[in-house]
């Protein structure tokens, strides 16, 4: 028989034990609440801590203003340059050889240089016969102006008859108009003697050449092609649209391939509409006077030189792209970099007072190239004077705080950890 043993005594030192432990649990969390709560005050030394600890910026940036001003309005069109006007030089010194050649391609010539000298010694023998046939038909006529003066003397007389009168008279007449025959072919052969040299009928650059040395040509043979006066056009082609708001004498801005630009003007707008592509030509005279050349280099009053630095930019046949200055308008601009597309839209990042930036949406317009660099028309979104982020804009996202330097020491990129 197993003997009864009372449980009373165990239980009670179980509930004591649990009291005990409850006990010390509420004492460590009302301690830790106190903590918290003490931790928690205005005035305490943690919470001063937390709300007096900078926030880290995330970008180092520079800044600017949008500026309004003038921007002018702009009309831009493609084409091709051409020559002003193109000069074939021929030859009419039918069946000549070529002696001498006094001119290449790309030489700039003046009016009445030499060009091409022809073999001249049959033209000279020819001249020589032309003027001996002169001389002798001019003696012939002396002979009949003699003859005819004594018949004219003894017509009264009766001495002579009327048949031989009028022989001598008759014979008069004929000798002059040998004597002008004759004059007539001397001016011939001397016309043939200026023929066998070439000269520049105007002052212009040779772009090609056809005479070969020692070549017999015909009469009427292309030997050179020139471009007048060196001067060249750009043949801008607009919409009919486009051609109604322009005129003669408006100035363009030509772009060449190697990315000079050149001043032109308007010379004269076609009346005409290619029935196929629907464009028209403006034909747009470049300006070399007016061009942009080497610092310090001068084309003012000098043609050969202006000639030469317009063909150096352009040359007859390439493409080149423009724009039409329509006049100026009031614009707000911002530089280029500090536009961000993103999805397809235009933003940029406005600078609060507190450090960190703000995303703007906004609407461009114009772009323009100046001095200080590419700028960019606001339409909307953005006023004047509003301070953006230029450099590192690109990096940024809205409520970045970010830190402002100078242009010269933005570093586009996260901001140096502080030690």
């Amino acid at each position: 028989m197993i003997p009864f043993i009372s449980r009373k005594p165990v239980f009670l030192g179980l509930s004591l034990a649990g009291v005990v432990a409850v006990a010390a649990g509420g004492l460590w969390i009302s301690s830790t609440s106190v903590a918290a709560d003490a931790n928690s005050k205005p005035g305490s030394a943690s919470a001063s801590a937390s709300a007096t600890a900078p926030t880290k910026p995330a970008l180092t940036v520079t800044t600017t203003k949008a500026v309004a001003g003038n921007l002018l309005i702009k009309l831009a069109a493609n084409g091709s340059v051409a020559a002003w006007q193109e000069a074939l030089i021929g030859s009419e010194a039918n069946g000549l050889r070529i002696q001498e050649l006094h001119a290449n391609i790309g030489d700039h010539v003046q009016r009445g240089q030499l060009l091409v000298s022809f073999s001249s010694d049959t033209v000279k023998a020819d001249l020589a016969q032309a003027q001996a046939s002169l001389s002798e038909a001019q003696a012939n006529l002396a002979d009949a102006v003699a003859n005819a003066d004594r018949t004219r003397a003894l017509q009264s007389s009766g001495a002579l008859s009327a048949q031989q009168v009028g022989q001598y008279l008759t014979a008069e007449q004929t000798a002059k108009a040998r004597v002008e025959a004759a004059k007539a072919n001397v001016d011939a052969q001397q016309l043939r003697m200026k023929n066998t040299r070439v000269l520049a009928p105007d002052s212009g650059i040779i772009t090609a050449r056809s005479a070969t040395l020692g070549a017999v040509v015909a009469n009427g043979a292309e030997l050179f092609r020139m471009i007048r006066q060196g001067r060249l056009e750009w043949r801008a082609e607009v919409t009919a649209s486009e051609m109604a708001r322009l005129t003669p004498g408006t100035e363009a801005v030509v772009t060449a391939p190697g990315g000079t630009q050149w001043k032109g003007k308007v010379r004269v707008v076609s009346p005409t509409v290619d029935a196929q592509t629907r464009m028209g030509l403006v034909y747009v005279d470049l300006l070399p006077a007016a061009a942009a050349v080497a610092p310090g280099a001068s084309v003012q009053g000098k043609p050969q030189m202006a000639a030469q630095a317009n063909l150096q930019a352009f040359k007859p046949g390439m493409f080149a792209k423009g724009e039409f200055v329509m006049g100026s308008s009031q614009a707000l601009t911002i530089p280029q970099q500090a536009v961000v597309v993103r999805d397809g839209f235009s933003y940029a990042f406005r600078l609060n007072p507190d450090g960190r930036v703000t995303q703007i949406k906004l609407q461009t317009g114009r772009r323009v190239s100046l001095p200080q660099g590419d700028q960019v028309e606001v339409t909307q979104g953005l006023n004047a004077d509003s301070i953006i982020v230029a450099n590192g804009a690109g990096f940024l996202n809205d409520g970045d705080a970010v830190k402002v330097v100078t242009a010269t020491a933005a570093v586009a990129g996260p901001a140096p950890a502080k030690n």
